[in-house]
Order: C-alpha cells, then structure tokens, then sequence
C-alpha cells in the first residue's frame, strides 16, 4: 500500500471530500431530478420511468473497467488521468443538457443524459480503485465513510439545491449551476496522490480481463454473495425511481417543498446516518449490521406510504425524507465494507466495479419498469411492494456462512 506523505485529515481528507462530491453529483441530475423536469413538462409515467434505462451504464461498467486497469492516460497517472478526462466529459454533457428540453427534443435529453451517465459511471471505476490504492489499510473503513458522505451530500445538492434553483430560476440554470459544480471535483483530482507505484498493472488487457473474473469464480459461495449484491438495496431503488413524481404530480408538492426538506433536514440525516452506520461496524459484527440496515431501508420505504395514505403535509415529507436517507447512509457504510473487503486486492479496480455495478443493477434495469407498475398499483400499493421487494436480499443473509467470506468476515 503507498505510504501516504501527509496526514489523513489534510490532503488526503479533502480529496476524498472532493471525489466523493464528484462521484455522487452526477446520479439524481440523470435521476430523480431529471424525472421531475420531465414532470414538470407534462411527460408520461412510462416515459418517466423507461428514462431509468439511461443509468444503465452504472452496472454495466465492469465491461470497461479493465480497459482502466490495464491502459494509462499521459500527464496524471494511470487513475488521475482517467478521473479528470471523465469530469470533463460530466461538465461538458449537463452543459449540453441543460440547453435542452424534454417536451421539444426527448431523443437529445436521453443521450446526453446517457453520455453523463456513462462518463461518471468511468470515473467511479477510477475513483474507486483510487481509494484502494491510496489508503493505508487502517484509513480505509474512515475513507470509505467520507467518501459515502460526500458521496451523498453530492446527490442533496443534485436533488434538492436543484429543485428549489429550478422553481426560482428554471431548469436551464439549475443545470448549468450542476456542470459547473462538477469542475469543482477536478480540484480533487488534482490534489489526490498518485498511486502508480501502489498497485502492479496487468501486463495484458487478457490478464486485466481474466483475472479478476478467475479468482471471483474459483471462490466458494461467490453467486451468492453476488445476488446479495443486486437485492439488498432492490426495494430502495424501486421506491426511489417514482418518488419524484408520486410527491410532484401525486400528491402537490412544489418544487420549494421538497428542494428545502432535501437540503436542510435530509442533509443532517445522511451524515448522522453514515456515523451510525460506521459506529455500529465497530460494535457489531457485519452481519448483524447488514441485518438492522437492511430493516431499517424497508421501513423507509412507508415513510412514503404514509404520506400517500394522510395526505399532503409537510412534517410527513419532512418525516419520511429523513428516514429515507438516514437509512441510505446506514445502509450504505455497511455495504461498501462488505464489497470491498470481498475484493482481492490485486484486482481492486475490476472487481469493485463488478460489486458496484450489480448493486446499481436495480436501479436500471428493474426500475424502468416502475412507471408502469406506479400505473398498475396505484400510490397507495406501490410502495408497500417496493418494501416487499427488500426481503430477498435480507433472506440471503440467513445463507451468510456459505458466502465463503474471510474468517474475519463476521468482524
């Protein structure tokens, strides 16, 4: 592992700030965000909800990572270099995106909003494989939790900072303001240490390719750690693909409403959920912590149910969008030690991606469905089944001894 020249809470400590922001911006603004704009302008539920396949690049990333692996950019180093080109490409597509319009030209908006999906789904390969690399084994549970953090203050900012710029300003400036955040991050890029001489590079793109993938399958109970991946957050996913429209066009929120709950009470909720998440993985084994989590993601869920049965009232919304990310965080730091502490260390870049894609899967591919089944069920059913939709994942847990983990798994 490269020694780090500099303290953790100073160099270090702002790039992964910086990063974290940097990877988490991107999701909600080809998300849920962009999903209230495309309410705003009068679209479909099921051209809402198809608009979820844009994000596919998310899980499908491991089929490139190895291209990460194995080749370097000139200038920055093999993972800075990547980094900083991918930014650029995130800043230059939500510029182009936000001098667009949904109702005019819905073909333009999906694919520039699959070129911001696709360069930041690269630059979370980079990223992430970043942090492998350049933290010693004793800062990487804290890394990990600051770059969650971060991570989701980033996605508050897309989601509510934007929403409540869009109600003032409109969408075309809320946009803008979002791809000049974006450069921010290359300020991390440029701060973070280079970590060439901290991890071999595959001598071939057969061996970036092969290797990885050799050592996941020659693993003990390797496909059921991989299903665990794609279900524990299954339900969260569903429910978050149609909470924009349920709060705007369901129930008559306006844009301030939920932009101002977003930024203010949800912010204190993720980062005192990711401190819980991380002081329960000190006190408790990590199977336990997936299980309370995993509970406490389900029941988020009816927050929304709730407010569907009661009406609109804001201390509901307020209630509900504070579990919800209260649980993300939770959630989120005990997942994130469970992937990357399954990865073997030769094959960080790869195998990380390959985790964090089929964690992403649900999002894309099941979620695009969601118009529909919103369609279908009615507000008031469709939330119950997406917390229904979180029990696979918790009864793998009950198999968690023939997920052939570490013997420090349980730790």
């Amino acid at each position: 592992m490269l020694p780090l020249p500099f303290p953790m809470p100073s160099r270090v400590l702002a790039s992964l700030m910086l990063l974290g922001f940097a990877s988490g911006l991107p999701l909600f603004l080809t998300g849920s965000t962009l999903k209230a704009w495309m309410t705003d302008e009068g679209l479909s539920l099921a051209t809402i909800g198809l608009f979820s396949f844009v994000t596919l690049p998310y899980s499908l990333k491991v089929f490139w990572a190895p291209f990460l692996d194995r080749y370097a950019l000139p200038g920055l180093g093999r993972r800075r270099g990547w980094m900083l080109l991918m930014q650029a490409g995130m800043a230059a597509a939500l510029f182009l995106l936000a001098r667009s319009q949904p109702r005019v030209d819905l073909y333009r908006v999906a694919v520039l909003a699959l070129a911001v999906a696709i360069t930041s789904a690269t630059f979370d390969i980079a990223v992430d494989a970043w942090r492998a690399e350049a933290l010693e084994q004793k800062y990487l549970g804290l890394g990990n939790s600051i770059h969650i953090t971060a991570y989701r203050i980033a996605m508050l900012v897309s989601g509510g900072l934007a929403m409540t710029l869009a109600q003032f300003f409109g969408w075309r400036t809320s946009y803008l303001l979002m791809a000049v955040l974006t450069c921010l991050g290359m300020v991390g890029t440029w701060l973070a240490v280079n970590t060439d001489a901290a991890a071999k590079v595959p001598r071939t793109l057969q061996e970036a390719v092969v290797g990885p993938l050799k050592d996941l399958l020659q693993r003990r109970g390797i496909g059921l750690l991989l299903a665990f991946t794609v279900f524990y957050k299954l339900g969260d996913w569903l429910a978050e693909a149609m909470t924009m429209p349920f709060l705007l066009r369901g129930m008559g929120f306006t844009k301030l409403q939920i932009g101002t709950v977003q930024k203010t009470t949800a912010m204190v909720a993720i980062i005192l959920g990711g401190l819980i998440g991380g002081w329960m993985l000190t006190r408790m084994s990590l199977r336990k912590a997936l299980w309370i989590c995993g509970f406490v993601q389900a029941g988020s869920i009816l927050g929304f149910w709730a407010i569907s049965l009661l009406g609109r009232h804001l201390p509901l919304l307020v209630a509900a969008n504070t579990l919800e990310n209260l649980a993300y965080g939770m959630g989120g730091s005990a997942l994130v030690a469970l992937l990357m502490g399954s990865c073997n260390r030769s094959y960080t870049g790869t195998q990380y991606a390959l985790f964090s894609a089929l964690t992403a899967l649900p999002r894309t591919l099941f979620a695009g469905m969601t118009g529909f089944m919103a369609d279908y069920y009615g507000w008031k059913l469709y939330f119950p089944v997406c917390a229904l939709a979180a029990i696979p994942g918790l009864l793998l847990l009950l198999l968690w001894d023939r997920w052939g983990l570490p013997e420090n798994g349980e730790a």
